[in-house]
């Protein structure tokens, strides 16, 4: 530790003020008390790291705001959005903020950062901090599974036997032209990403967790997050006519009773109660991307021009959708340097480019550019993220 310690002093004494050297300084008084701390298996060293000399992400007015709760992380698969969600949420809990932060992406990367098993699909605590922080995986399959049942129970082929030998033949074809059994066993793109914000609104709704002022929700890659902007209005009118079908076939409940009984007919209302019960979650969930009060989305990119024009579709697709957007994180940086191998010339030569395409480009030159350093080592648990808490969140 102390081999890497010099190396970091040495390099930032010639990049940086005094004050920030004793700020490092702090960071590595914290870390040496982690180094062997459970559940964290290997010490946290950086050997070497700069910070860009850029606008920086305006914590302080993040962190002493009331209102604004929800911040959501995205951007292109691979570029570090999962290490900046968590790293956010880890200094949000330790500036006084009881937090919970979410993962939709099916890769499972939060638990990878934390270096904690968080798939469960329930909240919970993460180890090695004073403060309160509590992180939570979604479950893909399960999310799909639940939907399916509910499908099931919904449009089972009982009930259209059952209608077709009354002579109600017509309203079973309705139910057929309108596919519902394919609907419902194929989610729609989205799903698991909705389901995992209105589970967090519905935890926040309950006496337990509504100490919470922060929630930091780390996304799939973007794909992911355009469909989810337009799963709602699409929830919303798929589940409105299965509600109309639940009002004809109300009228025949007597009949259904005396064939069926009791049971099974209370199964299927269950079912379609459960989808209403979405929909409104869903409603929810269109209203909470799109309030600038209580709501931020981050996007997150690396200094690569593929990168750069695909966040920069995303940020026109958020400003479409109306969902607020003002900072980019710019991850991955190349710190500068007197001397350089042809490689790293190179490399910093078309990070230049990627980072002049920003400040040009129509939709991202409005955003607050912050640039995160790129660090010699995996930002993987509690003293590393906050390490990186402090270099990116200022």
């Amino acid at each position: 530790m102390a081999m890497a310690a010099a190396a970091l002093f040495h390099h930032i004494s010639k990049s940086q003020n005094y004050s920030s050297l004793s700020k490092i300084t702090r960071n590595f008084s914290f870390l040496s008390t982690q180094f062997n701390t459970k559940p964290f298996s290997h010490p946290f060293q950086v050997r070497s790291v700069a910070t860009p000399a850029e606008a920086v992400a305006g914590f302080d007015e993040m962190v002493s705001g009331t209102q604004r709760k929800y911040y959501l992380l995205g951007g292109k698969g691979g570029v570090g959005k999962t290490s900046c969600a968590a790293s956010l949420a880890v200094k949000f809990a330790n500036h006084g903020h009881p937090t919970i932060v979410v993962s939709t992406d099916p890769a499972h990367s939060l638990s990878d950062s934390f270096d904690q098993d968080l798939a469960g699909g329930t909240l919970v605590p993460v180890q090695g901090l004073d403060s309160p922080l509590y992180a939570l995986e979604i479950n893909p399959d399960k999310a799909r599974e639940e939907f399916r049942t509910a499908g099931q129970k919904h449009s089972g082929s009982g009930v259209r036997d059952l209608m077709d030998s009354m002579g109600l033949g017509m309203l079973a074809e309705q139910l057929g032209e309108l596919k519902l059994d394919e609907l419902l066993d194929t989610p729609p793109p989205g799903l698991d990403e909705a389901i995992a914000i209105s589970k967090v609104m519905q935890f926040l709704e309950s006496q337990e967790y509504s100490m919470f002022t922060r929630i930091v929700l780390d996304t799939a890659p973007t794909g992911h997050t355009l469909r989810l902007l337009s799963l709602p209005d699409f929830m919303d009118a798929s589940i409105g006519k299965m509600m109309k079908l639940k009002k004809k076939i109300a009228s025949a409940t007597s009949a259904i009773k005396s064939v069926f009984g009791k049971q099974e007919t209370q199964l299927g209302l269950d079912a379609s109660d459960k989808l209403e019960q979405l929909r409104e979650s869903m409603a929810k969930v269109r209203e909470l991307f799109h309030d600038s009060e209580t709501t931020e989305f981050v996007i997150v990119t690396i200094p690569t021009v593929m990168a750069v024009k695909e966040s920069s579709r995303l940020c026109a697709s958020l400003k479409k959708e109306n969902v607020p957007v003002q900072r980019l994180i710019v991850n991955q940086v190349l710190p500068k340097s007197a001397s350089d191998c042809n490689f790293c010339a190179m490399k910093r030569k078309d990070q230049t480019r990627a980072l002049d395409m920003i400040r040009n480009d129509r939709e991202l030159a409005s955003l607050t550019l912050i640039q995160a350093p790129l660090v010699d080592v995996e930002i993987r648990s509690v003293p590393a993220l906050k390490f990186m808490g402090d270099l990116v969140w200022r």
